[in-house]
């Protein structure tokens, strides 16, 4: 009688479980490792019983058109080993008979506007703090409301390991994403939770807040979330610089009012690639004095502009840090230049920081890897 008791109590915490997902998902597939590491070689396996053709796009590639053969290796199992490109995180993606699909062997991916990319992380010293530090802090989903676009908006807010236990106050960066991104594209693709873990943990960073608004003025968030998107004409002269009127009225006011941060300029930062790089820029020349570190990353202005005045008002509001970066291939490297140029001009002491590579997410890792130490000194 135990022994059949035991059968039947063991049947039904195993049905409880397999209910307790969708039946659906456990169709057998076959486990496929991909990709593998090891030392200094990567294979990526793909299984397609019935496909002609399989080839590897990555990253890491010379080119957005070129590809790696996959060979057929029997059974419908694909595969190709390649040598480990340098330490850093890499995205790809596989096209099986001209169509593109992600890779169903790995869980690891991450969202860059509409496109979904399969990824990976080659460990070094460049992509060490890419990777989970032992003392995380915390990623909230914050929904605030915005008179200045008049809509109710989320944005991303990240704390510091120990700021939920704790009494103390903040310096806060308020980091801003580029165009077609959204508020989720700096703790995904810019790995900045990661970042200000493992720098914090390790002492090289200050304990920050940093807070990732969602830099469309026509989105109520990230269109994962399929919100209405609002009619905006962006070109008419009512609606220049909106977004960064909100992000000093509404954003910065929310953020020193339901958080506990230093509410003072020489605490306040403000950084951002490409659009979000414009942003930087507008906001810290609309409001001169509000913002005491300025950094746009990967952005700069068309030659011929005119904002000495603008800059003049910044220089004598004051600032502790202004902090220009740009990839020496970057299609914006000449407007980065010209920036540059025109801070020189008007004596505005500044760190342009220039390095390889171009318009692309490892160099704003890295910038952000780089110019998290320096803030708030």
């Amino acid at each position: 009688m135990k022994r059949y008791f035991f059968i039947v109590l063991a049947m039904f915490f195993f049905s409880a479980t397999v209910m307790s997902q969708e039946l659906a998902n456990f169709a057998p597939t076959g486990r496929v490792v991909s990709p593998e590491i090891s030392g200094d070689k990567i294979t990526f396996r793909f299984q397609a019983a019935k496909a002609r053709d399989v080839k590897l796009y990555g990253s890491w590639l010379a080119s957005y058109t070129e590809t790696v053969p996959m060979q057929d290796k029997g059974n419908g199992l694909w595969e190709v080993t390649i040598d480990a490109p340098p330490p850093e995180l890499y995205t790809y993606n596989f096209f099986l008979d001209g169509v593109y699909i992600n890779d169903p062997g790995n869980v690891l991916m991450q969202r860059d506007g509409n496109r979904y990319l399969s990824m990976f992380i080659v460990d070094g010293k460049r992509s060490e703090n890419y990777k989970e530090a032992n003392k995380r802090g915390t990623l909230e989903q914050v929904w605030y409301d915005s008179p200045t676009l008049n809509m109710n908006r989320r944005m991303f807010v990240y704390t510091p390991y120990g700021y939920r236990d704790g009494k103390g106050k903040y310096p806060v960066l308020y980091l801003l994403h580029g165009g077609g991104g959204d508020e989720e594209a700096w703790s995904t693709m810019g790995r900045a939770c990661q970042i200000l873990d493992n720098l914090i943990e390790k002492g090289l960073a200050k304990p920050m807040i940093v807070v990732m608004p969602n830099g469309n003025a026509n989105q109520q968030a990230a269109q994962t979330l399929k919100l209405p998107v609002k009619e905006m004409d962006m070109r008419a002269p009512e609606n220049a610089n909106l977004y960064i009127h909100s992000l000093a009225k509404d954003i910065v006011p929310y953020i020193e009012k339901y958080y506990r941060v230093i509410a003072k300029p020489d605490s306040r930062a403000v950084s951002g690639l490409s659009m979000g790089g414009g942003h930087t820029l507008s906001v810290a020349n609309n409001y001169p004095g509000m913002f005491s570190y300025i950094a746009p990353l990967s952005m700069g202005i068309r030659d011929g502009v005119e904002i000495d005045a603008q800059l003049q008002a910044v220089k004598k509001a004051g600032y502790k840090l202004y902090w220009v970066a740009c990839g020496d291939t970057d299609f914006v490297f000449e407007m980065a230049k010209d920036l540059d140029k025109a801070l020189t001009k008007n004596e505005l002491e500044h760190t342009f920081h220039i390095t390889g590579g171009g318009h692309i997410w490892a160099n704003w890792r890295d910038y952000l890897n780089t110019l998290a130490p320096l803030l708030f000194k």
